[in-house]
Order: C-alpha cells, then structure tokens, then sequence
C-alpha cells in the first residue's frame, strides 16, 4: 500500500476534483429539485421536458466531450513546460468553440419541432417541448465559453471556483423554478416555459460569475488574452477535435448501449424499467464523484506525459483507483445496509423495494470495475491514446446489445440477468483497460530508461 500512496499526489488530485464533485453534486440536487417542481404540474409536462432536455444536453455533453482533446493537448504542452504552446491551443479553443455553440443554439432555437418528430414525441406533448427548447436554447450561447473556462481551470488546477458556481447557479434555478412555474411573488404561472426559463437565467448568472472570476484572476498564466483569441487560427482547435472526436463518440455509444438496454426492460415489462431508473440514479451520485476525479486524472496524467515522466502517469492513476475504489467501498455498505431507505426515496412501492434491493447490490459492486473504467481510462487518455476507450466502449455497447437480445428475445430472462449482464460488461472493459494502461506505462517507462 505504501508503494501506491503518494500524498503529493493525492493533495493533487483532490485539490482538482473535490470542487467537481462538490459543484456536481449541487446540479444532481437542483436537478432533482426540478423534476419535483414539473412532475406536480402533470405528467404530460414531465414527459415534455424529459424529451426536450434529453437530445439538448446530450448535444451539449457532445462539445464538452470534443473539449476533452483540448484538456488532454493543453495539459501535455504545460507539463513539457510549452507555455505558449498551451495558450495558443486555448486561444483557439475559446474562439471555434463559440462558433460550436453558436450553431447549435440557431438549431434548437429554429428546428427543435423537426427534432422532436424524428424521436417520435407525441403531438399531444410537442407544443410543450418545441416551446420549453426554444427558452431553453439560449443556455448554447455561452456553452462553448464555459466549456473552454472548464478546460482552462482544470488544466490550471484551479477549479475551486466551481463550487460557487455551481452553488449560486443551483439555488437561483430553484428560487426561479419556484416563482416561475407556478407564478409567485405577483410573477405569472408559465408552467413548462417558466421552468425552461429559470434555467437559462440561472445558467446565465452562474456563467457570469466564473467568467468575473476567469477576467480578473492574476493566478491563471494559461489564460489567453482577448486579441490571442481573436488572431487565433482554426488548425490548433482542429488538433483538438481530432483528441476530442475518440471520447466523444464513446460517450455517444455508451448512450446507444444504454437506450437499447431500456427498449429490452421495457419489453419485459414496465416495473423493470422503471426498477432500472431508480437504482440508475441511485448509482449516479457514486459515478459523479469518480468521474470528478476522473477528470483529475486526465488532468494530471496528461500534465505527467508532457513532463516526460510516466512513472508519474503510473502514481497518478494508481492513487486516483485508490480514492475512486474507497468511494465505492463506502458506497456498497451504504447500499448493503439502508436499501429500504434509500429505495423509499423514489417509490413506496414495497414490492418494487423488496425486488430493488437486490439490484442495488449488484450496481453497488459494478461500480467497482466501473469506476475502474473510468480512472484507467482517463490515464491512458493522458497518455494521448482516447482511440482505445472508444475501442473498448464500442464492445462494451455491442456486447450489451448482443447479450441483452438474446436474453430477452430467445430466452426470455428477467430484470436480474441484464443487472448482471451489465455487470460482466464492465468488468470485461476494466481487464482490457487495466491491460492496456499497464502495457503503455511498461513501455513508456523501458523508454524513458
């Protein structure tokens, strides 16, 4: 154990990502929040916003994911100690990701309708989804800002910032839900509308505050200046995509993997579905803090590359397993011993509590291949190499989509065969990854010998 703590670097990587968890943790809570506040309005407007939100935000997880090729190139320039190198790659980040934004906020704005009936939304519901997209569009604007400011600050190593941004765009989203949605404070009831644009003034002041604190910060020596970014020319941002395109496109068929996973629940019937929604988000508040330190592994491991030194990469991964698995390990005694309260908190539903338990033990020791996936992953895209987790989660989906047919369609299994099969996905994924970063650290290090 004493080989694989390294308290320099354990300062590092919390330093990094306990402001991310904190900040994220905050967004789940305003999230839920949300949900309460629409779900007391009417179903319909659940099932609006639901099929408005998700193809928004998974366009936005796109450019955030395409931002990863920046945070891996930026980072590897600051550690080989190339300065300007870095900052031209933000300059330009700064500037093309704006043109991004700006694109996809003209197309939620003009054909968000168009999109809905491609998935199929029912006309029943479409008013409300075409008018809460169009209020809610105008969160792009600044998306592509504050995507290239989480890159600056990460890379940085300066994100304590988030946790204030994350606080004060969660309560004003809430206060603003609240008057609203059902029309307070002498404000009128607009329902689905208000919601969507509570949240886009809420997303707006929390944007303002950091992008006060990015303007005025003396510490950020990576920051370009306001005429870098305008001369900034397009091939470094193109570098970037080209980092950026591998993870993106993994989060894309993790997604896939995931919605045909539900197609297949729904098939067994609607008590599996939803059984999977609730011990899913259950299961998020754990995936939120690994993926915080994730991202400080990603961080550092590529700041560690760039520094020539990949027994660094090795320690930085090693330690950020050690956090990640302590996390889960408190995780599953928590799952183990308060299922009935945990569950009660989304149905009170004593069949579905009692069947449920199960299933969150299963996830809780899932999470631990899982967040396995997501450390060793983050080192070997540190290392410069995101093409071999989009390999890996490529098999993963097929793997899932294969297996979850067959045991569905041919031989009619139950809820507990997919927990599993999900399950033996992850930890095939973890052997391959925990393989590949052991192959790549061996080689690097002989290298550097």
């Amino acid at each position: 154990m004493k080989n694989i703590i390294n308290t320099n670097y354990i300062k590092k990587i919390l330093g990094i990502a306990v402001p991310i968890m904190l900040s994220n943790l905050i967004s789940q809570l305003q999230m839920l929040i949300d949900r309460i506040f629409i779900g007391r309005l009417s179903i319909e407007s659940m099932s609006a916003v639901g099929n408005a939100t998700t193809p928004m935000w998974t366009t936005m997880n796109l450019m955030f994911s395409l931002t990863v090729g920046a945070t891996i190139l930026v980072s590897q320039a600051y550690g080989a100690g190339e300065k300007e190198k870095a900052r031209t790659t933000l300059a330009s980040l700064f500037k093309y990701n704006n043109v991004l934004s700006s694109l996809l906020f003209l197309f939620w704005l003009i054909f968000p309708g168009a999109a809905f009936r491609v998935m199929g939304v029912d006309e029943s519901i479409m008013g409300m989804s075409v008018d809460y997209a169009r209020f809610f569009a105008p969160v792009f604007i600044l998306s592509g800002v504050g995507a290239s400011i989480s890159c600056l600050l990460e890379v940085s190593q300066k994100t304590k910032i988030m946790v204030w941004y994350g606080l004060i765009r969660s309560l004003a989203n809430v206060c603003l839900d609240y008057i609203m949605i059902f029309g307070k404070f002498g404000f009128p009831a607009r329902g689905v509308t208000g919601a969507a644009l509570a949240t886009t003034l809420a997303e707006f002041l929390g944007d303002i505050v950091i992008l006060v604190y990015v303007l005025g910060s003396k510490e950020l020596i990576l920051k370009p200046t306001f005429a870098e970014i305008i001369r900034s020319k397009a091939a470094p941002y193109i570098k970037t995509l080209r980092m950026g395109l591998p993870p993106a496109c993994e989060g894309f068929a993790w997604n896939l993997g995931n919605l045909y996973l539900l197609v297949m629940l729904n098939r067994i019937s609607v008590e599996a579905a939803g059984i999977h929604s609730i011990v899913f988000g259950v299961e998020l508040i754990a995936v939120v803090l690994v993926e915080s330190i994730g991202t400080a592994t990603l961080t550092l491991s590529g700041f560690e590359t760039g520094s020539k030194n990949p027994k660094g990469v090795k320690s930085v991964v090693l330690n950020s397993a050690f956090l990640s698995w302590a996390i889960c390990f408190l995780n599953l005694i928590f799952f183990v011993l308060f299922p009935v309260q945990i569950l009660g908190l989304f149905t009170k539903d004593m069949a579905v509590i009692g069947a449920a338990g199960l299933y969150l033990l299963i996830v809780g020791i899932d999470l631990f291949p899982k967040s396995g996936n997501i450390i060793f992953g983050s080192g070997i895209k540190g290392y410069g190499r995101p093409g071999w987790m989009l390999k890996t989660q490529l098999f993963g989906t097929a793997f899932v989509i294969a297996g979850s047919t067959i045991l569905v369609m041919v031989f009619h299994r139950g809820i507990i065969e997919i927990f599993i099969l999900v399950a033996a996905d992850e930890v095939l994924r973890f052997i391959l990854n925990f393989w590949k970063f052991t192959r790549i650290s061996s080689e690097q290090i002989r290298c550097r010998s």
